[in-house]
Protein backbone atom coordinates (compact mmCIF):
# COMPACT_ATOMS: atom_id res chain seq x y z
CA UNK A 1 0.00 0.00 0.00
CA UNK A 2 3.15 2.93 0.49
CA UNK A 3 4.55 2.23 -2.87
CA UNK A 4 1.07 3.20 -4.68
CA UNK A 5 0.85 5.91 -2.64
CA UNK A 6 4.67 6.99 -2.95
CA UNK A 7 3.73 6.99 -6.46
CA UNK A 8 0.93 9.19 -6.69
CA UNK A 9 2.39 11.70 -4.32
CA UNK A 10 5.84 11.72 -6.55
CA UNK A 11 3.50 12.14 -10.21
CA UNK A 12 1.17 14.79 -8.32
CA UNK A 13 3.99 16.62 -7.26
CA UNK A 14 5.53 16.78 -10.67
CA UNK A 15 2.34 17.45 -12.22
CA UNK A 16 1.33 20.24 -9.22
CA UNK A 17 4.68 22.11 -10.24
CA UNK A 18 4.25 21.55 -13.97
CA UNK A 19 0.90 23.40 -13.60
CA UNK A 20 2.67 26.26 -11.74
CA UNK A 21 4.91 26.71 -14.33
CA UNK A 22 3.08 26.29 -17.63
CA UNK A 23 0.79 29.15 -15.77
CA UNK A 24 3.48 31.29 -15.09
CA UNK A 25 4.70 31.20 -18.65
CA UNK A 26 1.62 31.46 -20.07
CA UNK A 27 0.35 34.78 -18.01
CA UNK A 28 4.02 36.23 -18.66
CA UNK A 29 2.94 36.40 -22.36
CA UNK A 30 -1.22 36.23 -22.54
CA UNK A 31 -2.32 38.98 -24.27
CA UNK A 32 -6.10 38.93 -23.12
CA UNK A 33 -8.11 38.23 -19.95
CA UNK A 34 -8.98 34.98 -20.93
CA UNK A 35 -7.51 32.33 -18.91
CA UNK A 36 -4.97 30.86 -21.09
CA UNK A 37 -3.27 28.98 -18.75
CA UNK A 38 -5.44 27.07 -17.39
CA UNK A 39 -7.48 26.38 -20.26
CA UNK A 40 -4.19 24.73 -22.11
CA UNK A 41 -3.14 23.22 -18.56
CA UNK A 42 -6.72 21.44 -18.98
CA UNK A 43 -6.52 20.59 -22.85
CA UNK A 44 -3.05 18.99 -22.42
CA UNK A 45 -4.32 17.25 -18.93
CA UNK A 46 -7.09 15.49 -21.10
CA UNK A 47 -4.72 14.85 -23.78
CA UNK A 48 -2.26 13.28 -22.11
CA UNK A 49 -4.58 11.33 -19.81
CA UNK A 50 -6.30 10.42 -22.82
CA UNK A 51 -2.38 8.89 -24.24
CA UNK A 52 -1.39 7.25 -20.82
CA UNK A 53 -4.85 5.67 -20.72
CA UNK A 54 -4.14 3.52 -24.00
CA UNK A 55 -0.29 3.28 -23.81
CA UNK A 56 1.08 2.46 -20.23
CA UNK A 57 0.24 -1.11 -19.31
CA UNK A 58 2.54 -1.43 -16.23
CA UNK A 59 0.29 -0.66 -13.08
CA UNK A 60 2.79 1.23 -10.78
CA UNK A 61 3.03 3.89 -14.05
CA UNK A 62 -0.13 4.38 -14.78
CA UNK A 63 -0.35 5.27 -10.83
CA UNK A 64 2.53 7.57 -11.50
CA UNK A 65 1.19 9.05 -14.96
CA UNK A 66 -2.57 9.07 -14.86
CA UNK A 67 -3.47 9.77 -11.11
CA UNK A 68 -0.50 11.07 -9.75
CA UNK A 69 0.86 13.25 -12.73
CA UNK A 70 -2.58 14.32 -14.35
CA UNK A 71 -4.04 14.20 -11.15
CA UNK A 72 -1.45 16.78 -9.89
CA UNK A 73 -1.44 18.96 -13.47
CA UNK A 74 -5.56 18.90 -13.67
CA UNK A 75 -8.56 17.25 -11.92
CA UNK A 76 -10.23 17.97 -15.29
CA UNK A 77 -8.90 15.43 -17.29
CA UNK A 78 -9.90 12.74 -14.91
CA UNK A 79 -13.46 14.53 -15.10
CA UNK A 80 -13.05 14.44 -18.81
CA UNK A 81 -11.88 10.66 -18.44
CA UNK A 82 -14.71 9.91 -16.63
CA UNK A 83 -17.11 11.44 -18.45
CA UNK A 84 -15.63 9.78 -21.65
CA UNK A 85 -16.14 6.27 -19.59
CA UNK A 86 -19.66 6.94 -19.27
CA UNK A 87 -20.38 7.71 -22.51
CA UNK A 88 -18.49 4.66 -24.22
CA UNK A 89 -20.46 2.37 -21.50
CA UNK A 90 -23.82 3.92 -23.53
CA UNK A 91 -24.34 5.79 -19.90
CA UNK A 92 -25.52 9.36 -21.65
CA UNK A 93 -27.82 10.41 -19.69
CA UNK A 94 -25.49 9.84 -16.64
CA UNK A 95 -22.44 11.60 -18.86
CA UNK A 96 -24.91 14.76 -19.11
CA UNK A 97 -26.06 15.18 -15.78
CA UNK A 98 -22.21 14.74 -14.41
CA UNK A 99 -21.16 17.18 -16.92
CA UNK A 100 -23.81 19.48 -16.08
CA UNK A 101 -23.78 19.48 -13.03
CA UNK A 102 -19.71 19.55 -12.19
CA UNK A 103 -19.67 22.69 -14.05
CA UNK A 104 -22.35 24.49 -12.56
CA UNK A 105 -22.10 22.84 -9.06
CA UNK A 106 -18.69 23.65 -9.60
CA UNK A 107 -18.97 27.29 -10.49
CA UNK A 108 -21.48 27.99 -7.62
CA UNK A 109 -19.31 26.06 -4.93
CA UNK A 110 -16.12 28.31 -5.81
CA UNK A 111 -18.39 31.20 -5.40
CA UNK A 112 -20.09 30.12 -2.06
CA UNK A 113 -16.38 29.72 -0.66
CA UNK A 114 -15.83 33.26 -1.68
CA UNK A 115 -18.95 34.29 -0.60
CA UNK A 116 -18.79 32.79 2.95
CA UNK A 117 -14.97 34.48 3.44
CA UNK A 118 -16.37 37.75 2.15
Amino acid sequence: MIKPILLVGLGGAAGSIMRYLVSVFVAKYALFAFPLGTFLINLIGCFCIGLFTNIIPSTNLRILLIIGFCGGFTTFSTFANETLALINNNQYPLAFVYTLSSCILGVSAVWLGMWITK
